[in-house]
């Protein structure tokens, strides 16, 4: 399947794998629809080991790995079903984790000169046992013209790259 490269980063799809009160938090499009994404990277902690008699260098020891936190952006939203889950979380620890897809899209190739509707996934990472950290929602500044923007933060397991 051909696509073009380098990708570009702002075509790209959130989906929660899970239910919160009997529902699926992705059935309702706006629920998973975030301006932005970002926390995706792992880290090797390491631990350093001083050699006796060795003075010209310390060895350097792998201990494990450290995920950060994965932050989601969007327009606030009213009613959502999403902060419902933040709030149940965080205010009730009511801690529901959920499996979560990220993936980066690409538009399919199709015959020549003929536009082309079908998306599919370029890469997709699995994010495993994500649950709630902190929301937020942006400053309310009278002098600036700005959406209220609401930062969901996610601690999770750790992720697999799927595709």
């Amino acid at each position: 399947m051909a696509y073009s490269y380098p990708p570009v980063s702002f075509f790209f799809d959130v989906s929660f794998q899970g239910e919160f009160q009997g529902e699926r938090l992705d059935k309702n499009v706006v629920e998973t629809r975030f301006q932005s994404v970002t926390g995706l990277s792992v880290d090797m902690e390491t631990e350093t080991l001083k050699e006796g008699g060795e003075n010209r260098f310390e060895h350097i020891l792998p201990v494990r790995t450290k995920y950060d936190p994965l932050v989601l952006k969007r327009g606030l939203v009213k009613n959502s079903k999403m902060v419902q889950w933040c709030m149940d979380a965080i205010l009730n620890f009511d801690i529901q984790p959920m499996n979560l897809l990220v993936s980066l899209l690409h538009v399919k190739s199709t015959a020549a000169n003929q536009p082309s509707q079908d998306t599919a996934p370029l890469v997709t990472w699995k994010v495993i046992n994500a649950w709630p950290k902190k929301w937020s929602v942006s400053e309310f500044d009278a002098e600036k013209n700005s959406i209220a923007i609401e930062s969901l933060e996610l601690n999770y397991s750790y992720f697999e790259m799927l595709t």
